[in-house]
């Protein structure tokens, strides 16, 4: 999990820089006698920043998958067995996040982030953990049949991987992850110009969810209101 760890650095780093931007640039509003920005004001530059980033990559897992094919031909019968392992990267395309994806609630002191869905890009095969195993050589020397049992072991392999990446454990912790480091990328510039707004951020298919229910009567970006 080394490498969750240089990801979740890079953010919190991130959003600090973020933070330490706002702080410089508000501030000169309230020494001009304005006061600290909206929550709103703060929430649709912190968006223009993050969207900037294009991706975020908040969580990372490695796996490892072991498959076999088997091919018969002329009564004789090969076998091979592939062992490799694949670093799946767990992402959020920041671009797809609009403004219409984040409101106020001015009632409950809440800033609210609807969030893209998760996807995966991978998986990125450890050329120097690869192990093959087989059986049949005979029939391996005269015909075509390595190649065959490759690609289908290659197929297999890749599948596999993806199968693992996808259950329900590792979907959870890179959903986690990556609703965290959304609400930091937000939070922190909010607490540079010392407003005290908390930030919930939650997916589309957490719609009974308490943040979606406050979201209904939460104002979105760019609404004027009278009271902040």
């Amino acid at each position: 999990m080394g490498d969750n760890k240089l990801l979740n650095y890079a953010i919190v780093s991130g959003a600090l820089l973020l933070g330490l931007i706002f702080a410089i640039g508000m501030g000169l509003r309230s020494f001009g006698g304005m006061g600290p920005p909206a929550p709103q004001t703060v929430a649709s530059a912190a968006l223009e920043s993050v969207k900037e980033q294009k991706r975020l990559s908040a969580f990372t897992a490695n796996y490892v998958a072991a498959v076999t094919s088997e091919q018969e031909r002329f009564g004789l019968s090969a076998k091979k067995t592939l062992i490799i392992e694949g670093l799946v990267r767990y992402e959020i395309d920041l671009e797809e996040l609009q403004a219409e994806d984040i409101r106020w609630a001015p009632r409950s002191n809440k800033l609210l982030i609807r969030l893209p869905p998760v996807i995966l890009t991978g998986p990125e095969i450890d050329m120097t953990k690869i192990r093959e195993y087989d059986d049949g050589g005979l029939l391996r020397m005269v015909t075509n049949v390595d190649s065959v049992l490759d690609a289908a072991n290659r197929e297999k392999g890749q599948a596999e991987l993806l199968r693992q990446a996808q259950a329900e454990l590792p979907m959870k912790l890179a959903r986690d992850a990556h609703r965290r480091a959304m609400e930091q990328l937000f939070e922190l510039p909010l607490r540079a110009v010392e407003l005290t707004a908390r930030v919930e951020a939650f997916y589309p298919d957490e719609e009974k969810d308490e943040a979606f229910s406050t979201w209904n009567d939460a104002r979105p970006l760019g609404k004027s209101s009278t009271a902040h």
